[in-house]
């Protein structure tokens, strides 16, 4: 069972659209941050970028059975972190669980200290292929 994003937002929890960034960073990560941001704004790119990922993770399973997993946001968000930062697993979960602007884009507060395994990573991000992604974020 996949949603595209928790409706319900927890204590503490910062609305994406309202994530400050450091404007003078010249890191690459808070420019990828900004261009999700931008990407979560924007509703009807935002719904079609959403309905490319849901035929695309597992189009013959069933959406109201199973278990919740990783939200379609959060698959997308670190997908597109994994591709354009050219990185591995092992950085990719360090951010993931340690990054405070990168967890408050994941819809986590500063009090929130639940941590990603490593193969939650692995089998929900490793799904897309990087052709795919350029196709679903080009389109």
């Amino acid at each position: 069972m996949r949603v595209v994003q928790n409706a319900q937002m927890k204590l503490g929890e910062v609305d994406i659209s309202e994530i400050k960034f450091d404007l003078r960073s010249r890191d690459d990560i808070p420019k990828i941050l900004r261009g999700l941001q931008h990407l979560y704004i924007n509703v009807p790119l935002r719904e079609a970028v959403f309905a490319l990922l849901e035929s695309d993770i597992a189009p013959e399973v069933n959406k109201r059975n199973g278990r919740p997993g990783m939200t379609l946001w959060n698959i997308l968000v670190c997908g597109v972190l994994r591709l354009d930062l050219n990185i591995d697993y092992d950085r990719l979960y360090e951010l993931v669980n340690q990054h405070r602007t990168l967890r408050q884009m994941l819809g986590h507060s500063l009090y929130d200290e639940k941590a990603y395994a490593y193969q939650t990573l692995v089998d929900n991000v490793g799904r897309r292929s990087p052709a795919k992604a350029v196709r679903l974020l080009c389109r």
